[in-house]
């Protein structure tokens, strides 16, 4: 098996699949006031601190919750429990921002869907015209999941201070790929999502600068400094932050070596009339996007997977639906493309014979599906 789908899911490393085990042999409830509940504590903020110090933040600005998907959602629904005021965010962003964007849109909220330019990006300017006096938040992803598009979240950051608002970023895609700068950036909420870098799945940090503090969005015994009730996941985010502070270690080499495959994977196809290219030249080296126009998409798909290559259509939220990607819509790609697209996505594991055996798949089942 050739897995390709690093931004679906990276793999368990074997140190985070180590750490886990090692902090799954605690029993206690890290709320317990006894020392097995203690115990539980330690391994708790270990996992933070050690998260923090990889984002280069102070431990208290993160919460611990499940994941991207809960966070993005915290923060979008967190800002607007009145149902009243302005969002402004992309039409490019994750399923786990515009979903609770047009829900919020539904009751009331204004809402402002931003579209990119061909290569996907969000011009600052364009931002500072969509303000308005009522705006309270601006979302904009760091790293796009699907076409490796990289927003200048420092600039459109600055935009939306200057009008008064707060910025959150979705970084989700981002750790042990690109550099991180949190304090530089100047965001007031980033999202995070361990399984994106190696870490175990259901685990993630909420980054809120201090002072930032939005209304709890999972009510219940008041854990995470009140922000988010229910048990905290001790063995996992004592993983997560381990594994975040080992990803973000190696980032420079892993860069270089993620590059590499993109290169080789391009290059391949690079003769190859089937293939258009989708992913943004100067974006994330992490994600490869190729549509055959005239091909069978679902075909497209199967054929691979019998071949042994594990790739997926776009997101991963929309995995099984075969709908077409509202990423690839946004930048003018036709429905019929945008189905019939493939989206391939490397890890540090990833070696030069996998992509050369990806390539001749590729190839193959662009043929054979039509394309």
């Amino acid at each position: 098996m050739i897995y390709l789908d690093y931004a679906a899911t990276h793999p368990l490393t074997p140190s985070a699949l180590s750490a886990y085990a090692r902090a799954a042999g605690v029993p206690g409830n890290p709320a317990s006031v006894h020392a097995a509940g203690q115990a539980a504590r330690e391994l708790l903020e270990e996992g933070r601190a050690a998260a923090a110090t990889a984002l280069g933040v102070h431990p208290l600005t993160l919460t611990a919750l499940s994941g991207g998907t809960e966070a993005d959602n915290q923060v979008l629904l967190s800002s607007f429990e009145d149902l009243s005021g302005h969002l402004i965010t992309s039409q490019i962003e994750h399923a786990a921002v515009l979903a609770p964007a047009r829900w919020l849109s539904a009751r009331g909220v204004a809402v402002t869907f931003l579209p990119p330019d061909a290569s996907g990006q969000i011009d600052p300017e364009q931002l500072r015209g969509a303000m308005r006096p009522d705006t309270r938040l601006v979302s904009i992803h760091h790293a796009n999941n699907e076409i490796g598009t990289v927003q200048d979240v420092a600039a459109l950051a600055e935009v939306a201070h200057a009008g008064g608002a707060a910025f959150h970023t979705d970084a989700v895609q981002s750790p042990g790929v690109l550099p991180l700068g949190l304090m530089g950036w100047n965001v007031d909420y980033a999202s995070f999502s361990a399984h994106k870098w190696g870490g175990p799945l259901g685990v993630g940090f909420l980054y809120s600068r201090r002072g930032q503090d939005l209304p709890p969005f999972m009510r219940g015994g008041g854990q995470e400094k009140g922000l988010r009730g229910g048990t905290q996941n001790p063995p996992g985010v004592y993983a997560a932050g381990l594994s975040l502070a080992e990803a973000v270690a190696a980032q420079p080499q892993t860069h270089a070596w993620l590059l590499a495959r993109h290169e080789q994977l391009c290059a391949r196809l690079a003769n190859e009339s089937a293939f258009r290219a989708n992913h943004t030249p100067a974006g994330s080296p992490k994600v490869a996007s190729f549509s055959v126009p005239g091909a069978d998409g679902e075909a497209l798909l199967m054929n691979l997977d019998f071949a042994g290559v594990c790739v997926s259509a776009g997101s991963a939220c929309a995995a099984g639906t075969m709908q077409p990607s509202h990423v690839l819509m946004a930048l003018g790609v036709s429905e019929t493309d945008a189905r019939a697209t493939v989206r391939l996505s490397f890890g540090a594991a990833t070696t030069r014979q996998e992509i050369d055996a990806a390539a001749d798949a590729l190839i193959d089942a662009a043929r054979r599906s039509g394309g």
